[in-house]
């Protein structure tokens, strides 16, 4: 048996042992859709309240609010479109530079590009896959000057109007080091926390850590509403701009369509907040019942050489929402074959997204040295995370 062939058969065994036998193929990460989920679907057919106008959009935006400890939620048709709105509304301008990861899915530089900015990537760490404190140090002790409209990138001429971090994965990202760096910079700091609803870095929701962030609930989310996104933030003032904003800018009136500024029709429509509203009442149920996954496979593959799970930082609660293994350097070139034999063995697995400085309309974008991301796209796998995987799951959706 080779190397690889042995990787492989035990890499399977491990997920086998922890999630138990499977009838059928095991996708990657599928929604749990509690009654309330029909009952409030129900309601809004039932009433033709379907659109962006209905009772759910509000009652979810209040739900999620208490659920990160964030003073407003500003629910969206999704993740990108949130994004966008956070850059937009905390300065991001045409011919800007937003400082970002490169190891992140291509909505966070689309979302960028799309306020008519560019993209300036910097490397992350490997403990958690986000923005390296270091890295990001040493690029901009590189390029950033200060000039009359705050920090500017010395190479390009360019405004540097943000700083966005990505949490991989549900693993918070090093915050206290970033907020720090963009503090003494003077640069804006903005979470994508897409894939972190229920993470917590020293006892906080992330999220809360800048002055926006954005939420995603696409169908593979720790809750999903089909499609949808939302801007989390303590400030009411700009809480009120983003739901201006994505509200077509309409000026409130009896009968009028008044609209002040050029906006967007980005407001979440009421049966997918519906969706929402319901999971919410059972996301502690759904983070226990992950963190058990979790735990079961870094378990399992604490015996596997070659191979470690991606581990949840000593300082934070994940929501562990995609589990990550991570190859070791020599076995980066199994990847793929790994890859071939999971999902030939009925585990839907997949490799971490290309680096954005690898794609042709990314490729000419600033950036700092990128050699741990090119290391980590290599070796990086996500494997079947659905909460209902872990085998106290049944007890757990029953409470």
């Amino acid at each position: 048996m080779t190397s690889i062939e042995r990787l492989s058969s035990e890499t399977i065994a491990a997920i086998e042992n922890a999630i138990g036998p499977q009838q059928e193929y095991v996708l990657l990460h599928r929604p749990y859709l509690p009654p309330n989920a029909w009952k409030y679907t129900k309601e809004c057919l039932d009433t033709g309240w379907v659109s962006s106008a209905g009772s759910f959009v509000t009652r979810f935006e209040e739900k999620l609010a208490k659920a990160t400890g964030c003073q407003r939620a500003v629910a969206t048709v999704n993740g990108t479109a949130a994004l966008e709105v956070c850059f937009h509304i905390t300065g991001v301008r045409e011919g800007d530079e937003v400082i970002c990861p490169s190891l992140s899915f291509v909505a966070t530089a689309n979302a960028i590009s799309h306020c008519q900015a560019v993209p300036h990537f910097v490397d992350v760490s490997e403990s958690r896959l986000s923005i390296c404190p270091d890295a990001l140090r040493s690029r901009l002790s590189k390029v950033a000057k200060s000039g009359a409209d705050g920090t500017v990138n010395r190479e390009t001429g360019r405004r540097i109007s943000a700083i966005c971090l990505m949490h991989c994965f549900g693993h918070p990202g090093e915050l206290d080091d970033i907020v720090e760096i963009c503090k003494k910079y003077d640069i804006p700091f903005i979470e994508d926390a897409a894939e972190s609803l229920g993470s917590y870095y020293q006892g906080k929701h992330t999220g809360r850590f800048g002055k926006v962030s954005a939420v995603s609930f696409n169908g593979n989310k720790i809750i999903t509403t089909g499609g949808g996104g939302a801007i989390l933030t303590d400030d009411h003032e700009l809480a009120d701009r983003a739901k201006h904003l994505t509200t077509t800018a309409k000026v409130p009136h009896k009968w009028e369509f008044r609209h002040d500024e050029i906006a967007w029709n980005f407001r979440m429509p009421n049966v997918n907040a519906a969706l929402g509203a319901a999971q919410l009442e059972v996301l502690p149920k759904l983070l226990n019942a992950k963190r058990e996954l979790a735990g079961l496979y870094a378990e399992q593959f604490s015996q596997v050489d070659g191979v470690q799970m991606l581990a949840e930082p000593a300082d934070c609660r994940s929501n562990h929402w995609l589990n990550c293994l991570m190859l070791d350097p020599n076995h980066g070139s199994a990847r793929d074959s790994l890859l071939e034999s999971l999902n030939r063995a009925g585990y839907q697995c997949r490799p971490v997204w290309q680096p954005m400085h690898q794609l042709d309309m990314y490729s000419g974008c600033p950036r700092g040295p990128v050699d741990q991301t090119e290391s980590i796209s290599r070796r990086a796998i996500n494997i079947p995370s659905s909460a209902d995987l872990a085998p106290g799951w049944l007890a757990e959706a029953a409470e």
